[in-house]
């Protein structure tokens, strides 16, 4: 996807509890990372106490490919990519890396919502040109 830029990048490190009995970091884990990663995004995009404020996102999809298993002790590093802006949306596309190796790729399509209603509404123009 040569329309998706790299947004923000976030270095996780994984606990002990975040493995399952098999061994290896449970795959729900995964999710949590991207999670995080679109979170610290998101804080960032927008000035302190406006974030979950007036303005929040919401995911809408979201999908993770397990390439490898990921195991304690490691960090895992998150690189965030979005791709091309809609009205009210933004797909987001995510490598977790570790060792400079990719051990799982995902994706979710983020919705700006207004807090108060609950309801999606145009990405604000203050994030648009950010994020543009």
């Amino acid at each position: 996807m040569s329309d998706k830029k790299l947004v923000h990048v976030e270095r996780i490190p994984v606990r002990w509890g975040d493995m399952d009995a098999m061994g290896h970091v449970n795959n729900t884990v995964y999710f949590r990372f991207m999670e995080q990663t679109r979170i610290s995004w998101f804080e960032k995009l927008l000035p302190r106490g406006e974030a979950w404020g007036t303005t929040g996102i919401v995911i809408v999809n979201a999908s993770c490919n397990f390439i490898k298993p990921i195991n304690y002790p490691a960090t895992v590093e998150v690189k965030m990519y979005a791709g091309p802006l809609g009205g009210s949306s933004v797909p987001t596309y995510y490598d977790l890396v570790v060792r400079d190796e990719i051990y799982a790729d995902g994706a979710a399509k983020v919705v700006f919502v207004d807090m108060d209603r609950q309801k999606a509404v145009r990405i604000p123009e203050n994030l648009r040109s950010k994020m543009a």
